[in-house]
């Protein structure tokens, strides 16, 4: 649990970063942002959760104009993409239910866009 400590550490000194980041475009949310780093892990979570239902979206528009079932590539990259952001929430959380749900399905994902670019290459 150490190393999910340190990076816990690493990703609330990331956040503080951006939180100063940040005001310097929205100066008027100098105190929520600066003094509550807190709440840009919590847009980051957010965030990764909305790529992560954003995938369904996509699958669901593609079948429709296909007329059949369809997963398009786009739905493994949204689902990379989501999984990566809320690994990282994960992380900072130091949940480990969510880091080991998250991490299977990276490697998944990845698997999985491992065998369609080989298949592309073919």
């Amino acid at each position: 649990m150490e190393i999910v400590s340190n990076l816990s550490n690493q990703i609330e000194i990331a956040a503080t970063k951006i939180s100063y980041f940040l005001v310097l475009i929205f100066p008027f949310m100098d105190k929520y942002l600066t003094n509550h780093p807190e709440n840009i892990m919590i847009i980051v979570g957010f965030g990764g959760q909305g790529l992560f239902a954003a995938r369904f979206l996509i699958q669901w528009i593609t079948s429709e104009s296909a007329k059949k079932s369809v997963i398009p590539i786009a739905f493994w990259y949204f689902s990379i993409t989501g999984g990566m952001v809320l690994l990282t929430y994960a992380i900072w959380r130091k949940d480990p239910v969510i880091i080991a749900g998250q991490s299977v399905g990276i490697l998944i994902y990845a698997r999985n866009l491992y065998f369609i670019h080989k298949e592309k290459k073919l």
